[in-house]
């Protein structure tokens, strides 16, 4: 995928959780309604945000490229476009493109009267890696 093949604006460098991320991504509020904020996310190859949780859910619909989902304790899922991930409430998780595509997805917060995100640990490279192996 191209940086500019997308349906949606791919916004600006994430510059404010640049921290929680190995690599660079892109962050565009298309709904910043506060009961349901909308956000497309756009990660460059090999980018991955860090292990979290969010205490009202999140739901993930993949728009272009090829990614990865994997909750703690469970295989990861290779993520392709058309794919939905429903993450409940306050599983630890992690989510990023693959070594050799952008990946985009839309993220939705679901109950953010609740809390929105709680960052944890980065995902280490040793465990990314093995990804791409199996």
């Amino acid at each position: 995928m191209s940086k500019t093949n997308s349906l949606f604006i791919r916004g600006e460098e994430n510059t404010a959780y640049s921290q929680y991320f190995s690599g660079k991504s892109y962050l565009a509020m298309l709904a910043g309604n506060p009961d349901c904020p909308v956000s497309n996310v756009t990660f460059e190859p090999g980018c991955r945000n860090n292990w979290h949780t969010h205490q009202g859910g999140q739901i993930l619909l993949c728009l272009s490229g090829r990614g990865w989902y994997q909750e703690e304790g469970k295989p990861a899922r290779e993520l392709h476009p058309g794919d939905v991930v429903d993450i409940p409430a306050d599983v630890k998780h992690w989510h990023g493109a693959a070594k050799d595509s952008w990946f985009e997805h839309i993220a939705i917060a679901v109950r953010p009267d609740k809390g929105i995100c709680t960052w944890m640990e980065p995902v280490s490279d040793e465990q990314y890696n093995a990804l791409e192996k199996e």
